[in-house]
């Protein structure tokens, strides 16, 4: 939990607190490494000064090695067709797996994972892709991609090859009495988190500081955003699935708090409050909750930043989809959630924030 406290020129500075604080204790840090990749992505096309290469052309996937899928067009786009922009919208709304991976594979593993040092999260690796079994040589391979301004070819990218590996010492890896196989088959000892994607609180937060608040770090240590690439993030981290026209999506499926963890939980009939908007990632697999947020409060001038993980897998299984996460993971965030905004509520300022470039149009 980081507290802000503004100067008269409203420039921020934190005050941190921390419980069970262990970047060496390993949790799955499931869709929050999301966000890095939102970043690291946008921050690739300014980098590359390709002519004419922006986030909204059409960007065609093509596959070269083993396993690897191509991606020709996006019915959930206004066009039809995937755009870099478009798969951060869906990372951004709803946590979609197969938009992460787009991203993943145009950014390259040992590019994410050089800027995540760059950036000093240097207790965390992304080492795969989401939800399709990726590992081993898989992993290491990325397809190769071309962008378009309809019909001309604005911009190529050969496939790419990461040799390295990302070693870390870390406990809490090896974990429970079993869990199921990818044929639904139980398996009798402990699960092993080796080898899996690495994101740590402290990193999950500090990068969500460097985001939200780019005017507290000097001017080389800022992410190479551009304004409007600031707009897009910044929208989409706060936007409700129902507000967006594209993509659309079922509001029984995806209500207005789905990805808003902290302070509402995953309460389907949680009442708004109009006058928050909570820019976060959420992550959940495995029996872990996580939720990387920054919270603002345009009525009553509040702001903080919150990064909270909690587990539950009473019966030791992994892989079975049996957690608690009804009865003891989304409680817990909304309580927690709900806690600090109050506390923060009543915390006496001796400036009052100017929040008023995080009031976005959703109609973006």
């Amino acid at each position: 939990y980081t507290q802000v406290n503004r100067d008269k020129n409203n420039k921020p500075s934190f005050k941190s607190f921390s419980y069970n604080l262990n970047a060496k204790r390993y949790f799955y840090p499931a869709s929050t490494v999301k966000l890095a990749g939102v970043i690291f992505a946008l921050e690739k096309v300014n980098e590359l000064k390709a002519k004419g290469l922006t986030a909204n052309l059409t960007m065609l996937t093509d596959s070269s090695f083993k396993g690897q899928t191509k991606v020709l067009k996006d019915e959930s786009a206004a066009n039809g067709k995937p755009s870099l922009a478009h798969y951060i919208k869906k990372v951004l709304l709803t946590s979609d797996n197969d938009a992460f991976n787009r991203l993943f594979e145009f950014i390259g593993r040992a590019e994410i994972n050089a800027k995540l040092k760059k950036y000093g999260m240097n207790e965390s690796r992304i080492l795969n892709r989401l939800a399709i079994g990726d590992g081993g040589e898989a992993a290491r391979n990325t397809n190769p991609i071309d962008f378009y301004d309809g019909d001309k070819l604005i911009y190529h990218q050969d496939a790419q090859y990461d040799p390295k590996d990302y070693p870390l010492e870390l406990t809490n890896l090896i974990v429970g009495k079993g869990y199921m196989d990818s044929n639904e088959k139980l398996v009798n000892e402990p699960y092993s988190f080796a080898n899996k994607n690495v994101f740590t609180i402290a990193d999950q937060q500090s990068l969500m500081k460097r985001l939200m608040t780019p005017e507290a770090f000097a001017a080389k240590d800022r992410f190479n955003l551009t304004p409007e690439d600031y707009k897009l993030i910044y929208t989409y981290l706060s936007k409700l699935p129902t507000e967006s026209d594209y993509p659309k999506y079922d509001a029984k499926e995806f209500w207005p708090t789905y990805a808003k963890m902290l302070y509402y939980g995953r309460d389907k009939n949680a009442v708004l409050d109009p006058n928050i908007r909570i820019f976060n990632k959420y992550g959940d697999s495995y029996g872990f909750i996580i939720d990387n947020a920054y919270f603002v409060d345009f009525k009553n001038k509040v702001e903080f930043f919150l990064t909270a993980v909690v587990q539950s897998n009473e019966d030791g299984i992994y892989n079975d989809g049996k957690y608690e996460y009804e009865t003891v993971c989304y409680p817990f965030m909304k309580n927690i959630g709900e806690e600090i905004y109050k506390y923060e509520l009543n915390r006496a300022k001796k400036q009052s924030p100017d929040l008023s470039r995080f009031k976005m149009d959703y109609k973006f």
